[in-house]
């Protein structure tokens, strides 16, 4: 099984207020000059221990910018000190101010030895007053710098002062626009205006006129909130294979209606404070019932709300999407569609399998495989055909008897099939094997789902983790 990637980190970020703040630096090279360029950036008073310093120090210390004390090192240089580097290049000089920091709860910083640092010193992109973090836990520092480089070309070299612009209206638009709900509303389409527009490119004084009219015309001063859903297909799993507008409108959402479908790394790019109402819907034990699902996107619509109904896959393939979007559509609320990629298309490409091919499968099938009372009515005969794939989703209770049916109307025994547990998650497992043998598979292994049933040629293909048969693919006729 994959590392789970998800649930944990390291180092929490932080941005630490050093206004006036007395740092402590330990060492007088290059190394202990590069920390101390990211300091003088803030307003922190900045302490030199070094018996030598080089040049740039030097420079900094003549014009008062620093104070120096050529000696070694003391432990009373730590007193009153709100953050510590040690860089002086000794491992025990470094060693010694890394033990007596953390002792008194100091943060401190060893150059290039994070599992000595209580912190680290991210890459950042400063667009002052903006600024992004970076950091890998000290594991890639080029991955980071790479990162920093990418994102630094994606943003607008006036972003701070957009952000600057935006802080000088604030006390107007509280004062016109009522409550929190209203005002993060204004804003979120104040950044993608035309206004914030004209700022980027340098005409603060056009924007400035047209500022004050987008205040006073928005629909939120006049308590004008109409709420809106969007059916947000969430993908199989893995956060990577969202689509950007799903991740734009779950960080613009006010709420967040989601199912057991929905995994933790998911839920991480929902906006941290947007209410989520767990809907629960798992086969055989509905916390909620479709009725209530959809009376609870309605109601948080009518509040005033932006709604994302987050669903497994794509809201329109087997997800009751359409019955949502239906529902809400007849008592005259917005609805938006956001596609996302289904089971079984995700789930085929991580466990490597082609769901068509040229020599073995011209068409595809996707088919629920389950129903309220049971094993859905099918056309078997026509399931049971040549050179296709069939994707069975939500079968795992009736597997046996869909393996059963597909044999009784001539699809061979010996087919090859393949068991996509939890698929493109980190603890996904692919098990393959025959079509005769699918429930025994499904017992052996303990297949708990969400599980994809995949069954034709191309599941020979199978990149299998945990193969629950010998290799018995060949023999398919």
């Amino acid at each position: 099984m994959r590392e789970n990637i998800w649930l944990t980190m390291k180092y929490f970020p932080l941005f630490h207020d050093l206004t006036d703040a007395p740092c402590l630096v330990v060492g007088g090279s290059e190394a202990a000059a590069r920390k101390v360029r990211l300091l003088q950036r803030t307003e922190a008073e900045i302490h030199i221990v070094a018996p030598e310093i080089n040049e740039e120090l030097g420079e900094l210390v003549s014009a008062g910018r620093a104070h120096w004390y050529p000696r070694r090192f003391r432990a009373r240089d730590l007193d009153d000190k709100s953050l510590v580097i040690a860089a002086s290049g000794d491992e025990r000089i470094d060693g010694r101010v890394s033990r007596l920091a953390r002792a008194r709860r100091q943060p401190v910083n060893l150059v290039d030895r994070p599992a000595q640092s209580s912190f680290i010193v991210p890459g950042m992109i400063d667009r002052d007053p903006v600024t992004i973090a970076i950091a890998s836990g000290g594991s890639a520092p080029v991955l980071v710098r790479q990162l920093r480089e990418k994102i630094e070309a994606l943003l607008p070299a006036r972003l701070g002062a957009l952000a600057r612009f935006a802080d000088q209206f604030r006390p107007a638009v509280k004062a016109v626009i009522p409550g929190e709900e209203g005002r993060r509303r204004f804003w979120s389409r104040f950044f993608r205006s035309g206004v914030a527009e004209s700022l980027l490119q340098g005409d603060e004084r056009g924007a400035r006129e047209r500022m004050l009219g987008l205040v006073n015309s928005a629909p939120e001063s006049r308590g004008n909130l109409t709420g809106s859903v969007a059916l947000v297909g969430a993908g199989p799993g893995d956060p990577d294979l969202l689509t950007f507008r799903a991740v734009r409108l779950m960080q613009e959402a006010d709420v967040v209606v989601y199912d057991r479908l929905i995994p933790q790394g998911v839920l991480d790019c929902v906006r941290r404070d947007a209410e989520r109402i767990f809907v629960g819907k798992a086969k055989g034990a509905h916390s909620k019932s479709q009725d209530e699902i959809n009376e609870i996107l309605l109601q948080q619509a009518r509040g005033g709300k932006q709604v994302v109904r987050l669903k497994g896959g794509d809201p329109f393939i087997f997800g009751r999407g359409g019955e949502e979007q239906e529902y809400l559509l007849r008592h005259g609320v917005d609805v938006q569609v956001v596609p996302g990629i289904t089971a079984a298309t995700g789930c085929a490409a991580a466990a490597g399998i082609p769901l068509t091919h040229r020599e073995t499968a011209s068409a595809v099938t996707f088919v629920a495989g389950y129903a309220r009372n049971g094993l859905p009515e099918l056309d078997w005969q026509a399931l049971a055909g040549e050179r296709q794939t069939l994707v069975v989703y939500m079968g795992l209770s009736h597997a046996e008897e869909i393996a059963r049916r597909l044999m009784d109307k001539g699809l061979p025994a010996g087919t090859p099939m393949a068991v996509v547990e939890r698929g493109t998650l980190p603890d996904q497992r692919v098990l393959g094997g025959r079509l005769a043998d699918l429930g025994d598979i499904l017992r052996r292994e303990a297949v708990q789902g969400p599980a994809l049933l995949i069954i034709g040629q191309v599941a020979a293909a199978a990149a299998t983790d945990e193969p629950a048969v010998e290799p018995l693919l060949a023999q398919a006729v």
